[in-house]
């Protein structure tokens, strides 16, 4: 299986699914490890297929997005070449919301509904990797594009590493941009969803409680350390998301 070659390769480390997912960050251990240094010439479609024993398919997306990611460069006919100048941040996209707003030159708008010290619950120590009881910070947000409601922003926060969280004024700067100052992003986690907002979901959102909306469950680390648990609703009619590939 593909998940016990990876684990393999990469002396113990758990990896993600689904199995594109997983052939990427093997490429990407090794090229973060210094095993494949810039300009390295990678594996082969057909070698990495036999060492991970995975379809053609499986390694062909893998390597066209990290080609998109700008973490590898392919040469038709060549191969596959590591990058030059990759940071973690070519890994994991993280938009700030209020910038793609005003990129729309739209207006953006932040309601910062809870801004509170907790004690972790046990769904919430499962979320950010943490014991039942230690102290997190937890905001609610709501995001307005020209005053209408787009996305209810629910983030955890690891206080112990972000102390001046609660300081901060999330009307004007957002926590995205506030914690990517703080702790740049090094590794990320994003698993997407079609749910139903609840009562107090469809009320913030101005919806109706038929109204399908996309979730995206969103997890940052920072030199290996989990920063943030964010869980970001939006309206299925007002919000998409967009993706690029390369051929």
């Amino acid at each position: 299986m593909l998940s016990n070659s990876v684990l393999d390769a990469t002396k113990g480390i758990e990896v993600p699914s689904p199995l594109y997912a997983q052939v990427k960050q093997y490429i990407q251990s090794k090229i973060y490890s210094g095993e494949w240094k810039v300009n390295d010439k990678i594996p082969s479609e057909s070698e990495l297929v036999k060492l991970l024993n995975c379809s053609r398919m499986t390694v062909n997306r893998a390597l066209r997005e990290l080609t998109a990611d700008k973490v590898l460069v392919r040469v038709q006919g060549v191969g596959s070449f590591v990058a030059e100048g990759q940071g973690h941040s070519a890994l994991f996209q993280i938009h700030n919301i209020a910038d793609e707003i005003v990129a729309r030159n739209h207006i953006h708008r932040a309601e910062v509904l809870k801004l509170e010290k907790v004690q972790a619950d046990v769904q919430q120590a499962l979320f950010m990797q943490t014991k039942e009881g230690e102290t997190l910070f937890h905001s609610i947000i709501i995001h307005y594009e020209n005053e209408v409601p787009v996305q209810i922003e629910d983030r955890l926060v690891n206080a112990a590493l972000i102390p001046d969280y609660l300081q901060q004024d999330f009307s004007k700067l957002t926590p995205n941009a506030y914690l990517m100052a703080q702790a740049p992003v090094s590794e990320g986690e994003h698993i997407v969803e079609a749910v139903l907002a609840n009562a107090q979901e469809c009320k913030w959102l101005k919806i109706t409680k038929q109204e399908p909306c996309l979730l995206i469950r969103r997890r940052t680390w920072s030199n290996k350390q989990l920063i943030s648990s964010a869980r970001l609703t939006y309206p299925g009619s007002r919000y998409y998301l967009e993706g690029k590939f390369v051929q």
